[in-house]
């Protein structure tokens, strides 16, 4: 996942509306989201390379996304898929501060990554580069660098998500699905520079990467309502040069775990 931008607990209808680029090489084998045969309660896609996930829900309310932290020169050969960071924490019934807390023990054995933990109660950002914070309310957004990092597609993907639950009482999804699809690339004046060649960051500043080899593989859109509603809606990409793509839905009702009420507004931070 390559670019997040959502809003939590600002919307009067949806506390929770969340829209995603993933970004990935066309050859690597990926499966559509789906309920997994090997986990019935987790919805999500899939890398059928490693097994893991980069951005899914649960039957209960749990939701976990991950980005990546791009800094080449730090790059670790031979480390473990970060998408199973997702997957673990879906599938484990651990609060969502207890699972971070835990692996901050061992975070460093990734490459860099930044991820959204959570469930109905609580929401969470963590990063291997950075701190592990409980999330107020407000509009965020995260591409390969830390929370909210000012990076021009960030901040111009927050603008557009903000732009339209402020216009509608009942946000539609296509909406959200059309700034996804921006394939705008930045002036040179506003890149990043996160070491790697200009024209490759160039290429990367769009909110939908298109290249010969490398770009946007799915756009998701997920949203909660108040009464744990959730819509769970995916376009999924065959490659550069396809104007085809897979839409799959879901919309269910989220049944959380009894007894696992909110704890009150205590802003956590830890790992800093």
């Amino acid at each position: 996942m390559c670019l997040i931008v959502f809003s939590y607990r600002m919307h009067p209808k949806y506390p929770l509306v969340l829209a995603a680029n993933r970004d990935e090489y066309y050859e690597r084998p990926t499966a559509p989201i789906a309920f997994w045969d090997d986990a019935p309660h987790l919805l999500a896609g899939r890398d059928l390379r490693e097994g893991g996930t980069w951005l899914g829900v649960t039957k209960k309310g749990r939701i976990a996304a991950l980005t990546n932290y791009r800094n080449p020169p730090e790059l670790k050969k031979g480390a473990p898929s970060r998408g199973l960071l997702v997957s673990s924490y879906l599938c484990s019934q651990e609060e969502p501060l207890a699972y971070l807390l835990k692996l901050n023990a061992e975070a460093d054995q990734y490459n860099g990554f930044s991820m959204i933990v959570g469930d109905l109660n609580h929401l969470y950002y963590a990063s291997n580069w950075g701190c592990t914070i409980e999330l107020m309310p407000g509009l965020y957004g995260l591409s390969n660098r830390l929370l909210d990092t000012p990076w021009p597609k960030v901040e111009k993907g927050k603008a557009a998500l903000s732009a339209i639950l402020e216009a509608a009482d009942d946000p539609h999804p296509d909406d959200i699905f059309q700034f996804l699809s921006d394939r705008t690339e930045s002036d040179d004046a506003d890149l990043p520079d996160t070491g790697i060649d200009r024209d490759w960051e160039r290429i990367l500043s769009a909110i939908f990467i298109t290249s010969p080899n490398y770009g946007t593989r799915s756009s998701t859109v997920i949203m909660i309502d108040k009464n744990n509603s959730l819509t769970f809606i995916e376009k999924s990409f065959a490659g550069a040069d396809s104007e085809n793509w897979l839409t799959t839905t879901f919309k269910f009702k989220l049944n959380p775990a009894k007894g696992n009420k909110a704890k009150g507004k205590n802003h956590h931070k830890t790992g800093c």
